[in-house]
């Protein structure tokens, strides 16, 4: 066989070939929608990768971005690797502090910055010690004012470059081609490197059947940022299979996601819980026609049957629910049905779709406890670990390495089951487990219960002291814009579906739950915010 390396130029060298006329439509701000062909998108990567050259890039240089999903953004993805540099997607919800340390700790010469998001950005300035060149993204020329001194208009350098860039063909497909860090929810962000051997394998994964089925007819709207954990390889799909991409770019609504599917008639689309959450809400008081979905796909964090029976029995859409980290490409497991669950009831195959789903082709995982590989019963929980070729080895230049990679697996602090017929279920974060006299007790499960409840919006569990019990389970609940219920309510909703030790001591009605940069429930500043916190009798 040919010793062929699996590089992204191959992607861009496709697409350029076979679908030059398929669409990048690209939302840079309220009024303004770009729509551009895949033939001018390639010639506009040549002239970036021209002019990120022109300014010192070279293999191995490391190009921040600090953008939204957009056209531009998209760019940068295939122009920065493929010529053999580093795209550095830094999440822009961080904290000040935490931008500093990532753009620090990756040792960012570069950085591509949109235009509306620079403001963000002058406390930092003087805090960043390897920072050589600012380009600013929008769509006019215009720079804004600024303290640092090298700043360029994306626009100009691109107006001003040629697409004539021959990418390297000598890379190894093991160099590096992006990084992302963790949204940290304690110390500091930690970094992985995607080789383009990885980015490539998941890209080609993400186009199996029984996978997300990413092909050349979809109309494909990411949600998820790209900004975080490669917007799930997305985008690398989308250029791969000449699939009609829609960026839906900055301050996205509810309304304008549902605006965007049925304007655009989009097929498949992918973000956390708590955008599906504010969609189906929408959709209830202001439907749109959105038949052309053919699949939503979810992950982040546990998604409540309430929820996935809207999309499915409500608005007649699969939603399926995935599991990945930033440390794993991050696409693991996806909860499509098999062909032995056709004779299944809805409420059978409603268990499957709540669960992360089976392991895709390729990787392999594990639950483990102290007693070995757990059984597929369901019930018995431990650790999940995984190993593969788009799963990272280490975290970058970070001796926490040690604590999640050991004997060739990621260790990834998630506490899970798993069923009979093999589908991964999370049932918790290590770290979010509540131990009750000695016994586990799942807040997730809680969680997706309480969110059936026809007067609940969000919910999270935390565990608070207790002097007898050690941990009991605080229930922390978001109500419905204009509906009731009372503590004692709730608790009674949830009896008969699990043990008595299992219920809340109590329940507090909070207006929001906080949340992490990618809209996962921060329980670690609940937990800080009600640790003095009394049941109240």
């Amino acid at each position: 066989m040919m010793d062929a390396p699996l590089l992204l130029t191959s992607f861009l060298e496709r697409v350029e070939r076979y679908f030059p006329e398929k669409l990048i439509i690209s939302r840079t701000s309220q009024e303004t929608i770009h729509r551009i062909t895949y033939k001018e998108y390639v010639s506009r990567t040549r002239k970036l990768a021209n002019a990120l050259t022109k300014l010192g890039m070279k293999k191995g240089t490391k190009v921040g971005s600090f953008a939204w999903n957009h056209h531009r953004h998209l760019e940068a993805y295939f122009a920065v690797p493929c010529a053999g540099a580093i795209l550095h997607m830094i999440n822009i919800r961080l904290s000040p502090e935490h931008i500093i340390y990532v753009i620090n700790h990756a040792e960012d010469e570069i950085l591509l910055i949109d235009g509306d998001l620079l403001p963000l950005f002058e406390k930092a300035i003087p805090y960043l010690k390897t920072v050589k060149h600012i380009v600013v993204m929008q769509d006019n020329m215009e720079l804004p004012e600024s303290s640092f001194p090298n700043i360029y208009s994306y626009e100009k350098l691109l107006e001003e470059s040629s697409d004539e860039f021959d990418f390297p063909q000598d890379l190894d497909e093991n160099a590096p081609a992006g990084m992302c860090y963790t949204s940290a929810t304690t110390g500091m962000p930690k970094g992985v490197v995607y080789s383009h051997r990885g980015i490539v394998l998941h890209t080609l994964a993400l186009g199996l059947a029984d996978s997300m089925g990413v092909r050349e007819d979809d109309i494909v709207l990411p949600i998820v940022p790209m900004f975080h954990a490669n917007a799930w390889g997305l985008p690398f799909a989308g250029v791969a299979y000449g699939s009609t991409q829609v960026l839906p770019g900055p301050a996205f609504t509810p309304s304008l996601i549902l605006d965007l599917v049925e304007q655009e008639k989009v097929t498949l689309t992918a973000g956390v819980p708590t955008i599906w959450l504010g969609v189906a809400q929408e959709q209830e008081k202001k439907p749109r026609q959105i038949s052309s979905l053919r699949a939503v796909v979810c992950g982040g964090s546990a998604s409540p049957k309430g929820l996935i029976k809207t999309f499915e029995e409500k608005f007649k859409i699969p939603y399926i629910v995935g599991y990945g980290m930033t440390e794993t490409s991050p696409i693991v497991s996806l909860s499509n049905y098999t062909s032995a669950m056709d004779d299944w009831t809805a409420e059978e195959k409603l268990d499957i779709r709540a669960t992360q789903g089976l392991t895709v082709p390729l990787l392999h995982t594990e639950v483990v406890n102290d007693a070995g590989i757990v059984p597929w019963d369901g019930q018995t929980m431990g650790e999940l670990r995984i190993r593969g070729p788009w799963i990272a080895n280490e975290y970058y230049k970070d001796e926490r390495s040690k604590d999640a990679f050991k004997d060739g697996w990621l260790y990834t602090g998630d506490i899970a089951v798993v069923t009979p017929e093999g589908y991964i279920k999370i049932t918790d974060r290590t770290k979010d487990l509540i131990k009750s006299g000695g016994e586990w007790i799942s807040s997730v499960e809680l969680e997706n219960t309480l969110m059936t409840h026809e007067a609940i919006f969000e919910a999270a569990v935390i565990a608070i002291p207790h002097d007898k019990w050690l941990e009991r389970p605080l229930a922390c609940v978001v109500l419905k814009e204009g509906k009731e219920a009372a503590k004692e309510e709730l608790i009674s909703y949830l009896e008969g579906q699990f043990a008595k030790w299992w219920l809340p001591d109590d329940i507090v009605f909070l207006n929001e739950i906080p949340k992490t940069s990618v809209g996962k429930f921060l329980k670690a500043k609940l937990r800080d915010e009600l640790k003095d916190y009394q049941v109240k009798a």
